[in-house]
């Protein structure tokens, strides 16, 4: 069912409700992991990001619920010739301001997307666009450097913005208008309410959306990065529903009269990226001399880290049930995965044997990083990570820190590994590879998340190839020869799909749907007539 009329079904529900005299439906207050990192739906493609500012920006296109492309500002989309998509824009769109939402300002978002910066930029949305014509106030063209397939699947993340409203703002002054609202236009189904960073992000209904009239008239996103904390403010009442519930109070909750859970598999995966560049700053001898190189050149190193993970203990175990084990870096589903790609098993001898061949037969010393609160469990697998690779000889730091400290170290070349999460959002294998196993190539705008100086020259050449190719087979194969190859290289090591678990107060909402990219919108959750 396409997005609005979703809404619009909610919409019915929870003007029963309203009339019902359920005052209580007037605001929701979920209880969240992280919020923005700024007002500005451009800073970062971070997930918690974006999905905190959809529901004040409207994206080009929309994401379905299994992360198929529907309409969103575009009604509709066409190919012109090769190298120009045309999309048509709808009618009668208003910003919060009142003024109408045409091409320019569409243009103007392209524009400012792909001269924007930051530790996880949103040029990548944009990357393969040339030029943007302005056909008529409806009509937009955007022309390609070839043949892009994919084009309407990266606008779901083509947050619109207002060109008067941003007109002018430099990249060191632009965040400050839009945390204070005055850059903070969108067209979506909230206005801008206010924001406390890491406490609270509030928006206030758009009673001129274009779409359906939204059922809450206040949203307040609550930010509560301890899970324990999120749990007992829903017990608590203090909050409506709350998301990625903590794996080990899943069945409690389950048990729990008053509590409703949904559960859902998603496209993130859990993965160690290891530095390849001459030296690494984390990563010594174990009496903490210098090496004479970098370890993870190795590719014996590489392949004896690979073999000292236990996926499926790390999926029962750390993550508590909620994860699956992966050999890849995209799931299946996702346009481009590989099923002839294995899910490589455990062996603690053999991974021995690899580091005495590649010259270290004591191992040696490294910090490991990991996001400690970004997605379910991933605290617990980086901590058990740290034992696992203590079992072949190599000594491990543990070094959980929140993805907004981590994510930016990453950004200056300060770390020597991270494990964290990437979701395919796009549906679409290339998402993944192109951002990340590609050689960062800032001329061909492929490779922006390839922090680690790696660079294979026929996986950019598949890549590249799979990048303008419009024939959907061909473009299938051309990606699942560059998942096997880049898997092969250990440089980027799959661990576990997440799964992810919403709790909710049972007389006060329900929610209609767990997407597979964990995103919770107000319009997917409706008010319990009372």
């Amino acid at each position: 069912m396409p997005r609005n009329a979703r809404r619009l079904a909610l919409a019915t529900v929870a003007a029963g409700a309203l009339l019902a005299g359920a005052a209580s439906a007037q605001t929701l207050t979920m209880g969240v992991i992280a919020g923005p990192e700024s007002i500005d739906p451009h800073f970062t493609a971070t997930g918690t990001h974006s999905e905190s500012l959809k529901h004040v920006f409207d994206t080009l296109t929309h994401s379905g619920d299994q992360l198929q492309v529907e309409p969103g500002l575009a009604e509709s989309w066409r190919i012109v010739d090769p190298n120009t998509w045309e999309f048509r824009l709808r009618r009668g769109v208003r910003f919060h301001d009142g003024s109408d939402m045409t091409a320019e300002d569409v243009a103007a978002s392209i524009r400012r997307m792909q001269t924007l910066s930051g530790p996880n930029p949103t040029s990548i949305y944009v990357r393969r666009v040339r030029e943007v014509r302005i056909v008529d106030p409806h009509t937009v063209q955007v022309v390609t450097d070839g043949p892009a397939p994919t084009l309407p699947n990266d606008f779901i993340r083509l947050f619109v913005v207002s060109a008067r409203a941003t007109a002018g703002l430099a990249p060191e002054t632009s965040n400050e208008a839009f945390n204070a609202g005055r850059a903070a236009i969108g067209t979506g189904p909230y206005r801008f309410g206010s924001w406390t960073p890491r406490e609270q992000f509030t928006v206030e209904r758009n009673d001129t959306y274009w779409g359906a009239r939204p059922a809450w008239a206040r949203v307040v996103r609550r930010e509560i990065s301890n899970p324990a904390a999120r749990v007992a403010q829903l017990r608590t009442g203090q909050v409506d529903m709350i998301v990625r519930v903590p794996a080990a109070d899943v069945p409690t909750l389950e048990r729990d009269r008053n509590i409703a859970v949904l559960k859902t598999e998603t496209v993130y995966v859990f993965n160690l990226a290891l530095d390849m560049r001459e030296t690494t700053p984390q990563v010594t001898a174990r009496d903490g001399s210098r090496l004479p190189a970098n370890p993870y050149r190795d590719a014996r190193v590489r392949e004896a880290i690979d073999l000292a993970i236990d996926r499926r203990a790390l999926a029962e175990v750390a993550m508590e049930g909620l994860g699956t084990p992966q050999g890849q870096m995209v799931t299946p589903g996702i346009f481009g995965f590989n099923p002839t790609i294995q899910i490589p098993r455990t062996d603690v001898a053999r991974a021995r044997q690899l580091l005495t061949e590649a010259g270290y037969p004591n191992g040696f010393r490294m910090v490991l990083n990991f996001t400690n609160n970004r997605l379910p469990g991933d605290n617990g697998v980086g901590t058990s990570m740290a034992q696992m690779l203590a079992r072949i000889g190599i000594e491990v730091q543990a070094a959980g820190q929140p993805a907004a400290v981590i994510f930016p170290a990453r950004a200056r070349g300060e770390l020597s590994n991270i494990m964290a999460g990437w979701g395919t959002l796009t549906g679409e294998a290339n998402y993944y590879y192109a951002a990340n196993a590609h050689t960062n190539n800032r001329e061909l705008r492929l490779g922006a998340f390839n922090w680690n100086g790696f660079s294979n020259p026929e996986i950019d050449r598949l890549i590249q190839a799979a990048n303008v190719e419009l024939d959907e087979a061909k473009r299938r194969d051309l990606l699942q020869q560059v998942g096997a190859l880049f898997t092969a290289e250990r440089v980027v090591i799959p661990i576990a799909a997440v799964g992810s678990a919403w709790a909710m107060r049972r007389d006060r909402v329900t929610l209609r749907v767990g997407r597979s990219d964990e995103e919770t919108y107000a319009w997917d959750v409706a008010p319990v007539a009372r």
